[in-house]
């Protein structure tokens, strides 16, 4: 198998579903007809080039109908104490809405900034303040693509970093540890390599917690505060040689003084964590995790982890995460059939993905904030349900249904599979969200338009169930159906005790007069199908 190889053959419609479920939180049918055709090459390029249309976004707005700024946004007014909790809800419904959008332009930034935020997660329950939320993301957007050098500085400095890491309190009398930890467990090196061996000692951890003192975050939570942002104190900071282990050749951070010694000192610490050999194959390990199967199989290991991590250690590429993305999602490797529909859907890949492949269309934001908050709350709140609460995870490691992932699969219960099925029995059963936008699927409006000529009934065929079959499940499914498979859903689900021609019956019936009743009969099929379909493993799997 050449894994890193370039995928060269034109992307079939189901492989370049594959490649929007996976570069994406899901894909239109428009998309998909868009990419099918072209190259892995063309069709990822055009997942970069589209970042453009949305890196950088219009901010959150108020989505209160009753408050004075209703439609206006609210992250250039001063922190407002009463209203904290709602805004950052407001931050969270506001991203949602940019991972479901519909603009014709699909990219790889918003999947790639949901991988940051539980990569160097940090939570609103423990900053407490939505303006620093909002900045994180808009750092982890604006930076995710280009070094990781530069992201890890980045993200060392930031206010809800320093808050949520105590990394606030750190200063050279008192050094808290916490951040010097993960940066080291979680964020760049891993505790243990493939061999199940140590990278890096408890006293590493120690003098790392040195070189990052001094650094504060600057009104957090303060009511009426119009700044925000960090500030180095120097006379926090630890100024002694910082001495590290063998794991680091016994490297000598030297201690520094003055207002440059904090970012002086970060710099060359990340330095040194990104030299460790095992920091490159770290990243990629999570990144194939992200995007092409949970499982690292020792042949994924020697074949592919390694070659990539040489890739994004090199010269040539230095740390830089946009090249590694494009070689993963145009390889052989991330289009072999073993990798297709392998990885369960996380609460975000099947609600956002649910409403993005059935089109219901994002409202405006601004012009439509209440519509916008109807549409966003629920599916907010469906994905907590199912255990995935971006921007609020439980843990350092993320959320569950992201770092389980191939170690255990705790967060897939009888309780989560229940809300599984539940939200997706909403688009079964349309209901008005809000005035002009409706949840769920309009069987009525798509098989009406799959029919030629409608109102011909005696000059033009009648469409069979088999061709309904057919357009319904297109793209829907992973992996294609057996023949048996689709006899079973058309004759024992869809048809149930009926012949496939009584099909032909109902639906004429209804073409020559169109009613209630005589709708009655193909529509109530069309919903048991759907129902079942969307209860089938392939909607667990993508």
């Amino acid at each position: 198998m050449p894994y890193l190889d370039k995928y060269q053959p034109p992307l079939t419609s189901r492989q370049a579903a594959h490649l929007l479920r996976r570069a994406t939180f899901g894909p239109t049918p428009d998309e998909i007809t868009q990419l099918t055709g072209l190259n892995a090459q063309a069709a990822v390029q055009k997942l970069f080039d589209n970042i453009s249309v949305t890196l950088s976004p219009p901010p959150p707005v108020v989505m209160d109908e009753s408050s004075p700024i209703a439609g206006q946004p609210f992250m250039d007014k001063p922190f407002d104490y009463a209203r904290r909790f709602d805004y950052s809800y407001y931050v969270k419904y506001w991203w949602i809405g940019l991972m479901a959008e519909q603009n014709g332009s699909p990219s790889v930034l918003e999947k790639l900034t949901a991988f940051w935020q539980n990569h160097f997660v940090t939570t609103h329950k423990v900053v407490e303040d939505y303006r620093y939320i909002y900045r994180y993301l808009m750092l982890l957007r604006s930076k995710g693509l280009g070094s990781f050098k530069t992201l890890t500085i980045e993200v060392t400095k930031d206010p809800s970093m320093l808050v949520y890491q105590n990394g606030n309190e750190n200063e050279k009398d008192h050094p808290n540890e916490n951040y010097g930890r993960e940066l080291q467990e979680l964020f760049s090196v891993g505790q243990r390599n493939k061999a199940d061996q140590v990278n890096y000692t408890e006293d590493d951890v120690k003098q790392a917690a040195r070189v990052l003192t001094g650094w504060q975050a600057v009104n957090q939570y303060v009511n009426g505060s119009t700044t925000i942002g960090t500030k180095f104190n120097p006379d926090r900071h630890d100024t002694n040689d910082k001495q590290f282990s063998h794991h680091y050749k016994n490297k000598v951070i030297r201690g520094r003084s003055g207002p440059n010694a904090g970012d002086e000192e970060i710099a060359e610490l990340v330095d040194m964590l990104l030299a460790h050999p095992e920091s490159p194959k770290f990243i990629c390990r999570k990144l194939y995790r992200w995007y092409v199967n949970t499982n690292v199989t020792d042949q994924i290991e020697n074949n592919v982890i390694v070659p990539l991590a040489a890739f994004f250690a090199s010269a040539e590429n230095n740390f830089a995460i946009g090249p590694v993305l494009q070689k993963l999602l145009t390889s052989e490797i991330f289009f072999d059939a073993s990798n297709v529909g392998a990885i369960v859907k996380s609460p975000a890949e099947l609600a956002i993905g649910s409403l993005r492949f059935f089109k219901h269309k994002v409202p405006h934001q601004v012009k439509e904030y209440a519509a916008f908050r109807n549409y966003t709350q629920p599916t907010y709140w469906r994905m907590v349900n199912m255990q995935l609460n971006f921007l609020d995870q439980p843990l350092v490691f993320g959320s569950l249904p992201y770092y389980q992932t191939g170690y255990s699969m705790n967060w897939i219960n009888a309780s989560t599979i229940g809300l599984r099925r539940k939200m997706g029995e909403t688009f079964i059963y349309p209901y008005q969200y809000h005035p002009g936008y409706t949840y769920g699927i309009d069987f009525l409006a798509w098989v009406v338009s799959l029919q030629p000529n409608f109102s011909d009934v005696a000059g033009t065929p009648c469409i069979t169930c088999e061709q309904v079959f057919e357009a319904l499940s297109k793209n829907l499914f992973a992996n294609e159906l057996f023949q048996s498979q689709k006899d079973f859903l058309i004759d024992k689900i869809m048809m149930q005790t009926s012949t496939r021609s009584s099909w032909i019956y109902e639906f004429n019936a209804y073409r020559r007069n169109p009613s209630e009743t005589t709708k009655a009969n193909f529509y109530w099929r069309l919903q048991v199908l759907m129902k079942y379909m969307v209860g089938m493993a392939e909607f667990q799997v993508f």
